[in-house]
């Protein structure tokens, strides 16, 4: 007589519950947050019905890591089946959470910042993205002087770039360094000497990931010794962007750097030819 162990050996386990619902809901939760990311990269609906989606998407996420872990303590107990389930539902969920923890992390240590400007006291003002920024978005004037004081505090690296090149130089550059990045330019200006006028480009960035658009100025001025830079980046919703910002311009002041020493240098003037001397007429003082 087969001994009970054998007789359980040849009779199939029936699969977990929790674990089969904690795979479906992974997967469901990876879809809608595709379905999200897609509608907010492609403008079809509104910013906040778009991020509640998402959000949503990350509850039923967590909800299917719960799941999975109590399907752990399940299969573990009673030897049921469904462990490789179990652990693909962890997997999806993890990979959807991991980055939005990391972000939410960083908000918690960085500044409720939106706006970053390389000159608080004399900001850049929008004038074309200040006309196509939507009702419901962040207001379009810098915040002033606590927003300037939290912002040194956390960025300190963020100030004016100073080059000796001639503001139209300057000013081709950052061309270049925008149209590389492919931003939406929707306002230039090209600096003028002979009456000062700064040199302006605005344009919409758009995230990697989730496609937001922020809104970034740059203004190029002469001074006595060539050209200062000032940028501004804005994100156009939300209480913080986690400092994508002041990320923002160092990457575009460095790129304008790198751009301007890759310039070919004006050729130097060649040495003054000698005039030759004439010759002394007979009788004349040579000394």
């Amino acid at each position: 007589m087969p001994s009970l162990f054998y007789r359980r050996a040849l009779t199939r386990q029936p699969i977990s519950r929790l674990a089969v619902w904690a795979r479906r809901l992974a997967a469901f939760s990876l879809v809608a947050a595709a379905l999200a990311i897609v509608i907010v990269r492609s403008g079809i609906l509104e910013i906040y019905p778009a991020m509640a989606a998402f959000g949503g998407a990350l509850a039923i996420a967590g909800l299917a890591a719960i799941l999975a872990f109590a399907s752990f303590v399940v299969i573990w107990r009673s030897g049921t089946r469904g462990l490789g389930q179990a652990l693909a539902a962890l997997a999806m969920a993890g990979a959807l959470l991991a980055y939005p923890a990391y972000l939410a992390i960083e908000a918690t240590r960085l500044p409720k910042l939106t706006d970053i400007v390389t000159d608080p006291a004399d900001p850049p003002a929008f004038e074309v993205l200040a006309r196509v920024r939507a009702r419901d978005a962040n207001p379009v004037a810098y915040p002033g002087p606590m927003a300037a004081a939290q912002q040194r505090q956390a960025y300190p690296d963020v100030e004016p770039y100073v080059t000796e090149a001639a503001p139209q130089t300057v000013y081709d550059a950052m061309h270049r360094v925008f149209a590389k990045r492919r931003w939406s330019i929707l306002n230039e200006r090209v600096p003028a000497a002979t009456t000062r006028r700064d040199g302006i480009i605005e344009a919409v960035a758009v995230s990697p990931i989730m496609g937001f658009r922020d809104d970034v100025i740059v203004r190029i001025r002469m001074t006595a010794d060539g050209t200062r830079v000032d940028m501004r980046s804005a994100s156009r919703y939300g209480v913080t962007d986690i400092g994508a910002g002041a990320s923002r311009i160092r990457s575009v002041l460095t790129a304008l750097d790198e751009a301007l020493a890759s310039l070919p240098s004006a050729p130097a003037a060649p040495p003054p030819k000698a005039v030759p001397k004439a010759a002394p007429k007979k009788g004349q003082d040579k000394r």
